[in-house]
């Protein structure tokens, strides 16, 4: 692998500390062609733990024969009159969506409106490159495109799987993971996927966990401008970097809790995705659950805080039915198998705990 940094020269013997990431020394993510999206459920790769890229899988949706003016135009007539959130930036920015420099807020506004203005102000504004930015993110397709995913399901295998678009002009997304498996296909314009297994996470510079920009924490390192003497384990993290380049009718399986960082290149980008989890929802998020534990066990002594580990390591993540034997099955509580009933209850327990 080439060196992950490029700078300029500057004719100093030491090389600039401030560069771009230089993506043509980074892996490439697998890739498949002639996937059929109406049989997915029996591809493997679903269920697995690494990224991959489909070439061509949603290339016969409608979308991709529009140009941008006849896409905005479709969506916007298709679109409910319900007001949703969106993210305006402005051009200063460049697209990233971010914090603030004092990372005391962040440097966008979150607004409401229409699907439909939003796609009016992307086609009036599509030939600017300084008209700053817009960008709606995850937004349910079911409450904003009434009818949409009747035509554009993609068989999974199940019938949980959310479905939500993104849409907006050129943005930077900062690294970032999310809980449920997702397959993310692109209808317009161009994007560049990095991403970063779940190992790499300390390598990224990742900012609080509780003061994000839109729930999970992301990297703090600027792709195109990285600060290797602020940010030096990032180094580690490309080691384990793959990338992918997305055209309209290429799709990603990326796995849950993979590190993604996206880059949409063209002025009018839409990308709609499918995401779906293992676990059933009433067993809760283990994102509260990582929170709660930060603040009731990190913030513990050295020696308190580690004598809560061999049980975090039996009870979580080393979990062994044999360990509890000495019980009969249906007195092992959380430790067993727990359905809706107790998994409800259960969180209600804590829920009552939390308050006082």
């Amino acid at each position: 692998m080439n060196a992950p940094l490029t700078g300029t020269d500057s004719g100093d013997a030491t090389p600039s500390s401030v560069a771009a990431v230089d993506y043509a020394s980074l892996a490439e993510v697998q890739e498949y062609s002639g996937v059929d999206a109406g049989n997915l459920s029996k591809q493997a790769f679903l269920d697995g733990n690494e990224p991959v890229v489909l070439r061509g899988l949603v290339a016969h949706w409608p979308e991709l024969a529009m140009d941008d003016a006849a896409l905005l135009a479709y969506l916007g007539e298709a679109s409910s009159d319900t007001p949703m959130p969106f993210y305006t930036a402005q051009p200063e920015a460049q697209g990233r969506i971010f914090y603030n420099d004092t990372m005391t807020g962040f440097n966008f506004e979150r607004r409401t409106g229409r699907l439909r203005d939003c796609c009016e102000w992307l086609a009036a504004h599509r030939q600017e490159p300084d008209a700053g930015t817009l960008y709606v993110g995850s937004t349910a397709v079911d409450g904003w495109l009434p009818g949409f995913r009747d035509s554009h399901e993609l068989e999974l295998g199940r019938s949980d799987a959310l479905c939500s678009l993104w849409l907006g002009n050129r943005t930077r997304i900062a690294a970032h993971y999310d809980f449920p498996r997702n397959l993310a296909c692109v209808l317009a314009g161009e994007r560049r996927f990095t991403l970063f297994p779940p190992e790499a996470a300390l390598d990224l510079h990742i900012g609080p966990l509780e003061h994000t920009p839109s729930g999970q924490p992301i990297s703090l390192v600027d792709f195109a401008n990285v600060d290797s003497s602020r940010f030096p384990r990032f180094a580690n993290a490309l080691q384990r970097a793959m990338v992918a380049e997305l055209a309209p009718g290429d799709a990603i399986y990326i796995p849950g809790m993979w590190w993604h960082h996206v880059e949409a290149h063209s002025t009018v980008n839409l990308l709609v995705n499918y995401w779906w989890r293992d676990s059933a929802l009433h067993f809760g998020s283990p994102q509260m659950a990582l929170l709660h534990a930060a603040l009731a066990i990190g913030q513990l002594g050295d020696e308190e805080r580690q004598s809560w580990h061999p049980l975090f390591e039996k009870l979580v993540f080393e979990r062994d039915a044999t360990d509890w034997a000495h019980l009969d099955a249906d007195r092992r509580g959380v430790m067993g198998v727990v359905g809706e009933r107790e998994a409800d209850a259960l969180r209600r327990q804590i829920a009552r705990q939390l308050r006082l």
